[in-house]
């Protein structure tokens, strides 16, 4: 009993994803070029292929036309045009099979018509052929899914020997999925059959033309594409052949990125790009005469044939093989790992001068940018880390964090075995091995340091542009700069200590007990006071007798130090009467020692007379201010760019500083860490 097939249901079964929106007509094109290689042989230059976009004839009136190139009119088919060997009674035959062998020696499934259904509507065909007796023959019939293969009369204008085959009625997803241009679609089919164009004898002349007379020839993107040189090589891989046809592209703003193609039945099924993937390998390399190019491999193989999914769009095979196996066929990744290694041989001088290019851009961004990296820089080369020369300096950071990181796993992983090792008997090379886990911390306890110095002059950079005035003559308001120095309306319990950049006005102030950052006194925790008066920073330290400042902790009693940072805009000349920073600071200082003081947890402080009290004023020297200064007794600095004095009534020492007085002290005191990275202090 025969098997019944439904047309409907094979295609409706058959795959096509959107991505691959042209395959049909990728498909219709090699059936052409093998019914041309069918006619000429090894004559195939005599061979004439042209494909035609069919564009809907009119479109939408469009009342509100924008800017800009006009767009495209929607694609409803395309036709494919040959001078091959015609539809035969023999491919009439094949055609009429589902999954037909007929070409099976070519690596045809007899599947690619039903793609055909699965995007279009209907397909036409007119056909000339030579029968047996060598007259010419005419054919002509549609295809599709509710009528399958309709036989129409023999046409009477058939004048030679070729094949017409029309696709129409473009589906929709597929058809807004589908490149659009004459230039994209021939770069498409052109990268699809590109076999043909380099095996031996070449292939013929193929033409992709639109309705409005452009028209681009295969050949002269051949041409175009500039490849300089080929190479070819066969390996082998858990016993099975690949062929490897390895191509240096003339550099295009197009073909910046290298690719490898997989092929199967002398057709491109798909493509990948392996920038990265092979350690030099990313956008274009150079060659000995130092001119550009861009690699791109196509690789094939009777087992590539054998593999290959029945809609053309990939391959059934795994892409690892986990563990052992008694299965001896290779796996992608198998295939990726023969191929990336030949591609490494193949190009090893360009490859090697492409990784020296990428450590050079590595050793320019630590040194400039980057100096924490900079112990850490032998061995994060040591990983055999290669960098594309192009890449950005975000990306470069990305990359050596996550190389750092996989060093310190190391790292703590060595010191877990090694001190594992130190409890009993001391194994052979104990010390040894002892010694370099220890010079590895030191690397990285380098690299810590280094970070926190280069975060510091990175904060610098940015409080420098924060004074400066913007195109529009302009500054920044202050609170931008109070942001910068501590996060306001917080207090130091509710920040952590990378958050506070203090150290810019006094290294003490990183010593507090208590820190608030423009909080109101009703809201200060360790004030009694309901004024809703907001000091710009208000810290205290709670020290014992004997205890010197810089050492005090956070819990210790009686005596208490309070500090009050003001700030105001640069540039800013309103320190006027009401508005006058330094009463606003001895004002604030007052509250704290007349409310019942607190330490941060909560525990009363033993009253004292006049705890000691540091004022900071940061705000440029305009004249109401330096008038303010000598106003309060304050003299002013050796440099001219600020005031300082003790104010007796208060018991309170006052410094006003300038934004650039502030910058430059702060340089100063960092100096000797700026230089020691090589950083500038200036």
């Amino acid at each position: 009993m025969a098997l019944r097939t439904s047309l409907a249901g094979r295609v409706q079964n058959t795959t096509l994803p959107k991505t691959h929106a042209l395959l049909p007509l990728l498909e219709a094109v090699v059936n052409a070029i093998q019914a041309i290689d069918a006619r000429y042989g090894d004559d195939v230059g005599r061979g004439l292929l042209r494909v035609r976009i069919e564009r809907a004839p009119q479109e939408a009136f469009d009342l509100s036309p924008g800017p800009g190139r006009v767009p495209l009119k929607p694609i409803v088919g395309f036709s494919v045009e040959d001078n091959g060997v015609g539809f035969t009674p023999e491919n009439m035959a094949s055609f009429e099979t589902l999954d037909s062998d007929f070409k099976s020696g070519l690596g045809c499934r007899g599947v690619g018509r039903l793609l055909w259904l699965k995007a279009f509507d209907r397909v036409e065909v007119r056909s000339g052929y030579r029968d047996d007796a060598g007259s010419l023959q005419g054919r002509q019939f549609r295809f599709s899914v509710t009528r399958e293969v309709e036989q129409v009369s023999v046409p009477e204008d058939i004048v030679g020997v070729g094949s017409v085959v029309s696709l129409m009625g473009f589906k929709k997803p597929f058809q807004q999925s589908a490149a659009k241009t004459v230039e994209a679609i021939s770069r498409e089919v052109f990268e699809h059959c590109i076999w043909y164009f380099l095996r031996p004898g070449g292939a013929p002349d193929v033409i992709v033309a639109d309705d409005d007379g452009e028209s681009i020839s295969l050949r002269e993107l051949l041409d175009d594409s500039g490849y300089s040189e080929s190479t070819r090589a066969t390996l082998e891989i858990k016993g099975e052949k690949f062929d490897l046809l390895g191509l240096r592209l003339k550099s295009s703003a197009r073909n910046s990125s290298p690719r490898l193609h997989w092929c199967a039945a002398n057709r491109v099924v798909k493509d990948e790009s392996i920038a990265g993937k092979v350690p030099g390998l990313y956008g274009r390399l150079k060659d000995e005469t130092s001119a550009e190019f861009t690699y791109v491999c196509y690789l094939s193989s009777t087992f590539l044939d054998d593999h290959v999914r029945s809609d053309r769009t990939d391959f059934d095979l795994p892409e690892r093989v986990p563990g052992d196996t008694l299965i001896d066929e290779p796996s992608l990744d198998d295939i990726k790992k023969g191929v990336f290694a030949e591609i490494a041989r193949s190009l090893a001088e360009p490859l090697a001068s492409a990784q020296q290019a990428g450590l050079e851009r590595m050793h320019q961004y630590v040194s400039t940018k980057a100096p924490k990296y900079r112990p850490l820089v032998k061995r994060i080369e040591s990983l055999g880390i290669a960098i594309d020369p192009s890449i950005k300096d975000l990306d470069l950071e990305i990359e050596l964090h996550r190389c750092s990181q996989k060093i310190e796993a190391s790292v703590l992983a060595e010191g877990q075995a090694v001190f594992a090792e130190s409890a009993g008997d001391k194994p052979e090379g104990y010390d040894e091995r002892l010694a370099k886990y220890l010079e590895t911390v030191k690397d990285f306890n380098q690299s810590d340091l280094a970070n926190y110095v280069f975060r510091r002059r990175t904060t610098l950079d940015i409080l420098d542009k924060l004074i400066q005035s913007d195109s529009d003559g302009k500054y920044a308001r202050e609170d931008s700069i109070h942001e910068l120095l501590f996060p306001m309306r917080k207090e130091s319990t509710e920040v952590g200590n990378d958050a506070s950049n203090l150290w810019i006005l006094d290294e003490r102030l990183v010593f507090h007990d208590y820190l608030a950052s423009d909080k109101a006194f009703k809201s200060i925790a360790i004030a009694d006071d309901d004024s809703m008066k907001r000091p710009d920073v208000l810290t205290t330290r709670v020290i014992e007798p004997d205890s010197p400042v810089l050492t005090a902790e956070g819990k210790k009693l009686p005596l208490q130090s309070i500090v009050v940072v003001e700030l105001k805009r640069p540039m800013r000349d309103d320190a006027t009467e009401g508005k006058n920073p330094i009463e606003q600071c001895l004002d604030y200082v007052a509250r704290v020692r007349a409310g019942v003081a607190k330490t941060a947890t909560g525990r009363l402080i033993p009253s004292a007379d006049d705890p000691p009290a540091f004022c900071y004023i940061v705000a440029d020297l305009t004249p109401t201010m330096v008038s303010r200064c000598r106003l309060s007794g304050l003299t002013m600095t050796h440099d001219g760019m600020g005031y300082f004095g003790f104010i007796e009534p208060y018991k309170a020492y006052v410094e006003v500083m300038s934004f650039d007085r502030l910058v430059n002290a702060a340089t100063e005191r960092n100096r000797a860490f700026f230089d020691k990275l090589g950083l500038p202090s200036s």
